[in-house]
């Protein structure tokens, strides 16, 4: 028995912690003799259970000082070199965990381990093709090399090719249909690809044989949620948080989930624990103001923008957020201030443009807000109702042409809105073009009957016009 085998030990003679302190005192002694060098050690056997048991609790640290003096005993061994490989890829060094598995490989060239390993450090360092070409050369060696498989599939799910990927974690289950990793994967591929039910078939399969595995109920909330199946969403958070309570994502994402779900007090508590545990959450901060504005109590949303702001100084959309607040507290400075520094960071977001927009239309200020339904209209040009806004504000303002042609683009972007069709009338009265404001307002009437009461209210002389006295009968 090696001096770290405690196997033979029975647990009522010698409990986890005796074992451990017992283990320590053995590394002092170890750690001693080191002092004095290499060669104070007689046994290759100690230093590599050393190595083991350091790897096996990740203190790579640890290990790598005494694999580098096992390599001074053993310079020719492919394996110690492919260990220490591994060690220095653990601690994120990896160009010196490139060569050591150089060292390994031109000792043994055809190791399908040490090539694969090598593809594996290659791919962390973003060098793909390296990557795959690594796999490919350990697969031409052992074409069943399951880990050359699986590693070449996850490389091409880096590179964005999810359907190559897919072939591969299929053909892997195909033949191995316990290979837990490759249904988690693949159940990630098929959620990118926007399949979400094939993504929940694997996300289940991988969760029969690891059913504590919180990421996986986790991402299989999220797949649920974004299905809109806000319920099951929740269920699946709740199991995640059961195994792993300190998880802001999934109380962030289970927030959403009831947030989406209307149950917004609920969505409260849950971006408050998101908040517990990451106060710096950004998403986390937003979406509680948005739950807060919601409820019409503004001033907690402002708060908690604020704090979305000040963790991330150019989060639009909490500027965005904010100044709607202000804006419903009739702080409209504010609200402008806000929505400028928004518009100062992301200019292409017509959200924000007819925000403000309306904003200073509402403050009397029609020429500046002309400005702001222009650039809706060039954003979203499919967009009828600022086309109806900016046609509006054209017609108060006296541009009866440009009016009329705002009018007609709300039509020509959706034909059944009344509205449009009712404006474009009041325009072709004005323009003395009778014969066409009569055939504008029967579309408009089509489209919605009670039309004709707001059009008497506002044109009550009209009926002394026989076309349209004999319209508003019908």
């Amino acid at each position: 028995m090696g001096i770290l085998d405690f196997d033979d030990y029975e647990e009522d003679s010698e409990n986890e912690q005796q074992k451990r302190e017992r283990f320590d005192e053995e590394l002092g002694k170890y750690k001693d003799m080191l002092k004095d060098g290499p060669s104070s050690i007689s046994s290759i056997e100690a230093l590599e259970e050393i190595v083991n048991y350091y790897f096996e609790h990740e203190k790579y640290e640890e290990a790598l000082h005494f694999i580098s003096r096992l390599l001074e005993f053993t310079p020719y061994s492919a394996d110690t070199w492919q260990r220490k490989g591994l060690l220095l890829n653990g601690l994120c060094k990896y160009e010196e965990a490139l060569e050591s598995y150089d060292r390994a490989l031109s000792l043994n060239p055809v190791d399908p381990e040490v090539l694969v390993n090598k593809g594996i450090t290659l791919d962390d360092l973003s060098q793909n093709e390296d990557a795959l070409a690594c796999f490919e050369r350990a697969l031409e060696i052992d074409p069943t090399n399951e880990d050359a498989l699986f590693n070449k599939a996850i490389a091409f799910e880096k590179m964005s090719r999810h359907d190559e990927a897919i072939q591969l974690f299929e053909y892997i289950l195909n033949g191995n249909g316990e290979f837990k990793e490759a249904w988690y994967e693949l159940g990630y591929c098929y959620d990118y690809l926007d399949k979400p039910h094939e993504s929940l078939r694997c996300y289940d399969e991988h969760l029969k044989l690891d059913p504590y595995n919180h990421n996986a109920w986790y991402n299989r909330g999220i797949v649920l949620n974004r299905a809109m199946n806000f319920g099951k969403a929740i269920e699946s958070y709740d199991i995640a948080l059961a195994i792993h309570e300190n998880s802001p994502a999934a109380w962030y994402n289970k927030g959403n989930a009831y947030a989406n779900m209307g149950r917004l007090h609920d969505a409260i508590h849950c971006y408050n624990e998101t908040l517990r545990l990451d106060g710096k959450d950004v998403p986390a901060w937003h979406n509680l103001g948005n739950v807060y504005e919601e409820l019409g109590e503004f001033e907690e949303a402002i708060k908690c923008f604020t704090q979305a702001i000040k963790y991330d100084q150019d989060h639009y959309e909490s500027y965005f957020g904010r100044g709607s607040c202000y804006e419903s507290l009739e702080q409209f400075r504010r609200a402008l201030g806000d929505y400028n520094k928004a518009l100062s960071i992301n200019k292409d977001y017509p959200e924000l443009w007819y925000a403000k927009a309306d904003l200073l239309y509402n403050m009397g200020r029609l020429r500046e807000s002309l400005i702001g339904y222009r650039m809706v209209t060039k954003l979203d040009p499919i967009n009828h109702e600022a086309w109806l806004d900016y046609g509006e504000t054209l017609f108060e303002l006296g541009y009866f042409k440009q009016a009329l042609k705002a009018y007609d683009q709300s039509i020509t972007a959706n034909p059944t809105f009344s509205d449009s069709y009712y404006c474009r009338t009041k325009v072709l009265l004005v323009l003395n073009r009778t014969f066409e404001a009569l055939e504008s307002l029967k579309h408009s009437f089509q489209l919605q009957p009670e039309k004709r009461k707001d059009f008497e209210r506002e044109f009550p002389g009209v009926r002394t016009i026989k076309e349209f006295k004999s319209l508003l009968k019908k």
